[in-house]
């Protein structure tokens, strides 16, 4: 029996190097667990029949499971009195009791793998040692019933059934061996028996045990190998990388959006340009007046235009330079592309209506005129001709 349990807690070993999932290390604090446990115990031989034997027993464990295979516990089991071994009455509530430590091998865990969340049925192997008590007997013979004390080695499985993910309801058969041997004048084919692992001095407990997990378990890491790692990295830099050029882009964006601010700035500060006099040579000197926001030629004003395309006919090498103008009725900008819209109606039409070379004609708009007091002459294109 030695060999056999020794060599199941090498093999759950050696398996479980290969079988686990790697997972995050809980503090000292998690995954502690406390239990009830109840049902029936039998020695494996002498005076009595296997049931004739048998009493109730109860008991209580405390565990801290180390990591998804490997666990540690202490736990206590009491024989109920039923004066069924020695024939005589005891004096005592139980029979016997046990208190040792204990260690658990998850087999469910070793063999199929950790799956980062606890099975519905998980299979344990239990082993461990403690202090094993019988009790004296109120029996004729005082010298031969006394309380005897023993050292005793456990070792059974337990078939684990996680209905709640902190509650596990349990059955746990066990052997329980009599380290010390007898010393019972009582039972002559037991009488200083000192071979631990024999039947003679072995107890068969069969348990259900409920218990109380305070988890919270165990988190599976997520590893990565080198391979994984190292095309992150690239990812990782690649967008470093597009965000640094990315942030090169928007502040050149931002400079550029300061230096037309300040452009901006700057001419909403200057002064609007006046013509304050015109030429003083009436003979060069043509207008062409339009209505409030407007840039067409009425039929009044194109006799003016047909002067200006009269004088380039008869003068081959004369030029005409048109300046638009608008009153300052109404908003600055649309008054600046106004004036311009007036200068360039009238070199469409010496162009288009009279034949003029367009090279013969200049025209600009210059914004907003004050050279007559009459706000309403200032809507003007005002044409000057240079031979």
């Amino acid at each position: 029996m030695k060999k056999v349990i020794l060599s199941l807690i090498a093999a759950a070993t050696i398996s479980a190097a290969g079988a686990q999932q790697a997972y995050e290390t809980p503090s000292f604090a998690d995954n502690w667990s406390i239990g009830l446990d109840g049902g029936v115990a039998t020695p494996l031989a002498h005076h009595h029949p296997f049931f004739g034997d048998m009493r109730a027993t109860v008991g209580l464990h405390f565990q801290k499971q180390l990591t998804p295979v490997f666990g540690l516990g202490v736990e206590s089991m009491w024989g109920i009195n039923t004066s069924t071994w020695t024939g005589y009455s005891r004096s005592t509530a139980f029979d016997d009791s046990y208190i040792g430590v204990y260690g658990t091998l998850n087999l469910s865990n070793i063999f199929g793998g950790y799956k980062c969340a606890s099975r519905f049925f998980e299979v344990e192997l239990q082993a461990g040692a403690g202090w094993g008590h019988d009790y004296a007997n109120e029996g004729p013979d005082q010298d031969i019933n006394k309380d005897y004390n023993f050292f005793a080695t456990k070792a059974g499985l337990n078939f684990n059934f996680n209905v709640l993910k902190q509650l596990t309801i349990s059955l746990k058969p066990s052997f329980l061996w009599n380290m010390t041997g007898s010393s019972y004048a009582g039972y002559p084919d037991i009488q200083q028996t000192t071979a631990a692992y024999t039947r003679r001095l072995c107890v068969f407990n069969c348990q259900v045990g409920v218990t109380y997990n305070f988890g919270p378990g165990f988190v599976c890491a997520d590893l990565k190998n080198q391979s994984e790692i190292d095309a992150i990295n690239a990812q990782i830099n690649d967008v470093r990388n597009q965000l640094d050029a990315c942030n090169a882009a928007n502040a050149a964006a931002l400079a550029s959006a300061a230096a037309l601010k300040a452009e901006l700035e700057a001419c909403r500060n200057r002064a609007p340009q006046v013509i304050e006099r015109v030429s003083d040579n009436l003979q060069s000197v043509r207008y062409v007046f339009y209505k409030l926001g407007s840039s067409t030629i009425t039929a009044d004003q194109q006799p003016n235009v047909e002067m200006i395309a009269s004088y380039l006919k008869n003068h081959k090498d004369a030029k005409a330079v048109i300046k638009g103008y608008a009153s300052p009725d109404g908003n600055l900008d649309f008054n600046i592309k106004l004036a311009a819209a007036r200068a360039e109606s009238v070199k469409t039409m010496l162009v288009n209506k009279y034949g003029i070379a367009a090279d013969r004609i200049t025209a600009e708009g210059e914004g907003i005129g004050k050279m007559f007091s009459e706000n309403d002459w200032n809507r003007v294109s005002i044409c000057t001709l240079e031979d």
